[in-house]
This record gives structure tokens, C-alpha cells and sequence, in this order.
């Protein structure tokens, strides 16, 4: 369906048009959201900020999400899931410290020690390349919302249409390219889905900065 982020980023900028030339910033969830944001940022001459939010994995299976967060303050958990497995709260804890930990590692390493843009009374575009089961994008919204933005749109090339009509509820206004019918993972709609490295999210955010000063 998408070529690869850079294709899918450019296709979500065009449907966003409407927006360029109004006080927006657009912010992506890295990594692979910042490809996409990036583009979309460039079609709406918009600043490109993050917002980094982390899976909440299972015991002994961490690729299973019962949860996410984006900071300490915005921990969402799947209580069903997590009454099902069993999942005690000496490892919630030790997750949540842990993925705490992982965020601000990723911070410092994306933005150095470049401060946040003040997102106040702010049309807010959050990014990212696809949702899923929408926990990571769902922890985002709740803290992005905690900086009081005018309006909060969330923006995706493709995601499940239960997903969709969940967050939809979060947020003002949320804009998909694609919902298919049978949809299994994000990457089956790209033909180039490579994980996108850290080196590759600072060589993004460096060249837009540098964009936006010249």
C-alpha cells in the first residue's frame, strides 16, 4: 500500500493541507513515526516535536503488551490482561521504573538537551507510521493532552478500524489513510517496513532543524 514512511508521510501531509499556515506542531512517536512525521511537518511548514511513549510488556514475553505509558503520570494498563496472566505489582513496578528509564535515555539521546516546545494552546499533530492495538498512541494522547493543547489531532497512515473508533474518543479529530478490513501488522502495508534506528531519528531531527533555520 506505502512504498515505505517517507511515501506514507508525504500521502498523510496532503490530507492534512487544510492546516498550513495555522499555529501547528506536529510531534511523532519514534521510531518509525518520525519518518512519517517529518514529512508531514515539511507539507505543513509546522516545528516537528516528540512525544516518546513505551510498551508496558508481559512477564516472559515482552513483545506482549498489557499496557504503555510516557511518563510516570500517564501508566495505562490493560486490567483484564493483566488479572488473566497474573501479573503481580512488584512487576508492574519494575516495568514501569524500567520503561521510565528507557524514555529518558531515548530523550536525551534524540534531543540532547534541546527544550520542549511549548505545546500550550497549540493545534497538536501527533504522528506515528501505523496503530495497532493503539496503547503506545493512547499513553501519548493522555500526555500530550496534559499540555493543554487547543486541539489534538491524531494523524496515521493506516490502523484496524476498532482501534480507530477507540481512539477517536481521545482526541479531537484523528485522520487515517487506510482501514482495512484484515489487518494483522502495521508492516504489511509497506513494502519497505525496516526498523528505523535511533542514528536514523537524530540524522531526521537534525536535518529539519536545520531545514527550519535556513
Amino acid at each position: 500500500m506505502f512504498v515505505d514512511r517517507i511515501e506514507a508521510g508525504q500521502e498523510l501531509g496532503k490530507s492534512l493541507v487544510n492546516y498550513r499556515g495555522k499555529d501547528v506542531v506536529v510531534v511523532a512517536i519514534p521510531r518509525g513515526g518520525v519518518l512519517v512525521a517529518k514529512e508531514v511537518a515539511i507539507k505543513l511548514e509546522a516545528p516537528l516535536e516528540l512525544v516518546i511513549p513505551r510498551k508496558i510488556g508481559a512477564p516472559g514475553n515482552p513483545e506482549l503488551a498489557i499496557g504503555a505509558m510516557a511518563d510516570k503520570d500517564t501508566v495505562i494498563i490493560n486490567e483484564h490482561l493483566r488479572g488473566s496472566l497474573r501479573v503481580l505489582d512488584d512487576y508492574l513496578k519494575a516495568e514501569v521504573e524500567k520503561q521510565a528509564q528507557e524514555i529518558e535515555r531515548r530523550r536525551k539521546r534524540y534531543l540532547g538537551a534541546k527544550s520542549q516546545i511549548d505545546l500550550e494552546n497549540k493545534i497538536i499533530i501527533l504522528v506515528d507510521d501505523g496503530l495497532a492495538t493503539g496503547y503506545t498512541a493512547l499513553a501519548a494522547i493522555k500526555a500530550l493532552r496534559r499540555r493543554k493543547p487547543k486541539k489534538l489531532i491524531l494523524a496515521v497512515p493506516v490502523a484496524p478500524k476498532d482501534t480507530i473508533e477507540r481512539l477517536g474518543r481521545e482526541v479531537d479529530e484523528l485522520i487515517c489513510l487506510h482501514s482495512p478490513e484484515i489487518f494483522f501488522a502495521v508492516g504489511q502495508f509497506y513494502s519497505n517496513f525496516s526498523q528505523t534506528t535511533d542514528d536514523e531519528v537524530i540524522q531526521v531531527l537534525k536535518e529539519y532543524e536545520a531545514k527550519e533555520k535556513g
